[in-house]
């Protein structure tokens, strides 16, 4: 049996990625109380039935708040049993939060006379941490449609289906916030800046007039050389570790141009390779 966590912030995606996973052929459900985690999945495993071989079952803050502290113990007895499980956290900046319940006029789970809606996704942030903190894979949803998560979760079930492992290549820019989702982070802003020339200025790191000015200096294909050369000696070992998904985020200023450039680049050199790879431009979406 392979059972997957779904949980997050409300508004952060967690229907559409339980939405996904069901269509991946995942036996789904929503809103399960913490307490009867334990037991559904004791009673899953003695069924012993075909539909249940793939389960992802949906987490959030409508539970009671006392059962949040069991969960630590609820994971290690779902070990003991043999399942293989993961944990899909999801979550958003406060501010992204606001403006999609704003949009969609809808009410906040945890939304009460005594809490207005900045303080009750306060809230949920401090009852989900146990979650949050065993999870296996973070997504940040504030700068992702709902095209793109349906893709990095496909990817992410598709690595774990075939035990490969899957490399998310993603650039962005310094002055929008470093991505929150991400175990490795490159700083591209000592490299030349394409901005200053006017001609580059509103293009990006796929055009080639941008990749071929980029390509004249030293320092960024000795840059791109440094960061394939630092992948290729340290993936292994995370793959050594049943790692499945490892994220890389390249940076620049505006994350427009040379981010870009470098992103298309490792993408194109790992492609080549057995890992499975997936690029996104975080400030070109």
């Amino acid at each position: 049996m392979k059972l997957i966590i779904v949980s997050g912030l409300s508004g952060s995606g967690k229907s559409i990625a339980l939405d996904t996973l069901e269509d991946c052929g995942f036996y789904c459900i929503d809103n399960l109380p913490i307490t009867l985690l334990e037991s559904f999945i004791e009673e899953v495993a003695r069924a012993e039935q075909p539909i249940y071989e793939k389960t992802a079952i949906g987490i959030d803050s409508r539970n009671q708040r006392e059962s949040f502290t069991q969960f630590t113990d609820i994971l290690a007895h779902i070990t003991k049993l043999g399942i293989d499980y993961e944990i899909l956290f999801l979550q958003a900046e406060h501010e992204t939060l606001l403006k999609r319940f704003s949009e969609t006029r809808r009410k906040h789970p945890l939304t009460n006379g005594a809490h207005p809606l900045s303080e009750a996704i306060n809230l949920e942030r401090t009852l989900l941490e146990p979650i949050a903190q065993r999870a296996h894979l973070l997504i940040d949803t504030t700068r992702t449609n709902i095209h793109q998560l349906r893709e990095l979760v496909q990817i992410r079930v598709g690595a774990k289906e075939d035990r490969t492992l899957s490399l998310f290549f993603q650039s962005f820019g310094f002055k929008h916030g470093i991505p929150q989702d991400t175990d490795f982070v490159f700083d591209a802003r000592c490299l030349p800046n394409p901005h200053w020339e006017p001609a580059l200025r509103g293009l990006t790191g796929k055009d080639q007039a941008v990749a071929d000015f980029l390509a004249e200096f030293s320092q960024v294909t000795d840059y791109l050389k440094d960061i394939i050369a630092f992948l290729s000696r340290w993936i292994p070992t995370f793959e050594a570790e049943n790692r499945t998904y490892l994220s890389i985020a390249v940076g620049c200023t505006g994350g427009q141009h040379r981010s870009v450039y470098l992103v298309e680049h490792l993408q194109h050199h790992f492609h080549t390779s057995r890992y499975t790879t997936l690029v996104r431009h975080r400030e070109l979406s």
